[in-house]
């Protein structure tokens, strides 16, 4: 007997928005903040000029371990009860750090905000695998990606503007603005995607089952390795890039205009797939796009080793890599959740989980190496290319630039749960 399909009064321009608006809050919480850290580790007479990182940082950490949590709940209770919650607990801890009077207490602050923030990134996938599978799953994505995208953009240059005017603090209300809004969006328009009959109870027997299926899915989660391997380095320039900038090439003038140029890259790549990843599929994609980052990530390993670097150079550099990245991170995310549907929920969450906490732990081993010069980057760059390459021929049996039929992924799925 076929069940009844949910109603879904919004159309796929305005999910599309919505979806792209909560996982903005994330990239928003990280971005605006690149021009106040100097003034943050002034405020607080920081010892290291490394130190600065932890704003960064302990929110991507925040973000990972978040993760495990939201998949289960949402499981269990539906999707839109748990985006509601955590987006008030961001704005709560969003109004917290900007009273913080102590590093430590800002650093707690932004540690369980990315706690709640994780849970955009969780259910943004689960949503969208809810109502799309296949190649349409990683159309969907990327053009939530490129939408996405106009926020890193701009963000650096939203933070500049608000400093103008406001101490770094004001940062922190322009976040609780935003979450307010994404919230009262949330709460008037968006349906419940999670079909009844698919709502799992919170047991941890279920719970492991899920696990076991996910982690031993081998192409399912050498993607998900992959994709936090091709996270890691770009999580280290983020937190480290206002440093580069200003210390390194003594171009703080225009550091916000390069970094929108970096995301705008981004953004072009996640269009570019939107448009192409029907006609060749994610795997096709995805691979040769991952190619072609460490061949941009050995020109500019070579460059910064010699001393043949500047900031134009680094610049240009950054622009293909960006765009490459872009043109894998949707596509490797949906081969990860295709095998998932009834457990997608779930199965998101020990994803985003096992990614976050490899970006973030390689990501900060990378930053916190700055050292005056931009070797650890471009070292970072090459290294966790070659090892995404490495794990993506693993979870594909060295058959590389293959399309799969969905049914193949579903046949795979069968086998795992007669084990």
């Amino acid at each position: 007997m076929q069940r009844k399909a949910l109603p879904f009064p919004i159309g796929r321009l305005e999910l599309t928005f919505l979806m792209a608006s909560l996982m903005a809050l994330n990239a928003l919480a990280i971005d605006i903040m690149l021009p106040g850290l100097g003034f943050m580790s002034d405020d607080f007479a920081l010892p290291s000029v490394n130190d600065r990182q932890w704003v960064i940082t302990s929110y991507i950490y925040g973000m990972a371990i978040g993760s495990i949590l939201h998949g289960s709940l949402a499981d269990r209770f539906g999707r839109k009860p748990v985006l509601l919650v955590c987006t008030l607990i961001y704005v709560a801890f969003a109004i917290f750090c900007a009273f913080a009077w102590d590093y430590q207490l800002l650093l707690i602050g932004r540690f369980v905000q990315g706690l709640a923030a994780s849970a955009m990134g969780v259910l943004v996938n689960s949503i969208i695998r809810d109502r799309y599978e296949g190649d349409e799953m990683a159309r969907s994505m990327s053009t939530i990606m490129m939408v996405f995208m106009i926020v890193p953009i701009t963000a650096p240059l939203l933070g500049q503007m608000v400093l103008l005017v406001a101490p770094w603090n004001g940062i922190f209300v322009v976040l609780a603005a935003a979450g307010l809004a994404a919230f009262l969006w949330v709460l008037f328009r968006l349906p419940e995607t999670l079909h009844p009959d698919d709502k799992t109870p919170i047991h941890p027997k279920a719970i492991g089952s899920a696990w076991y299926q996910v982690i031993f899915n081998r192409n399912s989660f050498g993607h998900v390795l992959a994709s936090g391997l091709m996270m890691a380095p770009l999580f280290a320039y983020i937190a480290s890039a206002q440093q580069i900038f200003f210390d390194i090439f003594d171009a703080g003038d225009i550091f916000v205009f390069v970094f929108a140029l970096n995301a705008a890259a981004m953004s072009l790549g996640n269009f570019a797939n939107s448009r192409i990843v029907m006609r060749f599929g994610a795997r096709r994609v995805s691979q040769s796009a991952l190619i072609c980052f460490i061949l941009v990530s050995i020109i500019h390993f070579i460059l910064a080793m010699t001393g043949g670097i500047n900031i134009w150079t680094f610049s240009a550099l950054l622009v293909p890599s960006m765009a490459m990245v872009g043109l894998t991170g949707a596509n490797f995310s949906s081969i990860a959740m295709q095998p998932f549907g009834k457990i997608a929920g779930v199965a998101s969450s020990f994803q985003n989980f096992a990614r976050s906490t490899l970006s973030a732990v390689i990501g900060a081993s990378i930053g916190l190496q700055f050292d005056g010069t931009v070797r650890p980057i471009a070292i970072g760059f090459l290294v966790c290319g070659i090892a995404s390459l490495a794990l993506i021929f693993w979870a594909e049996e060295g058959r590389l630039f293959r399309r799969v039929q969905i049914g193949v992924t579903r046949d795979a799925l069968a086998k795992i749960d007669s084990l």
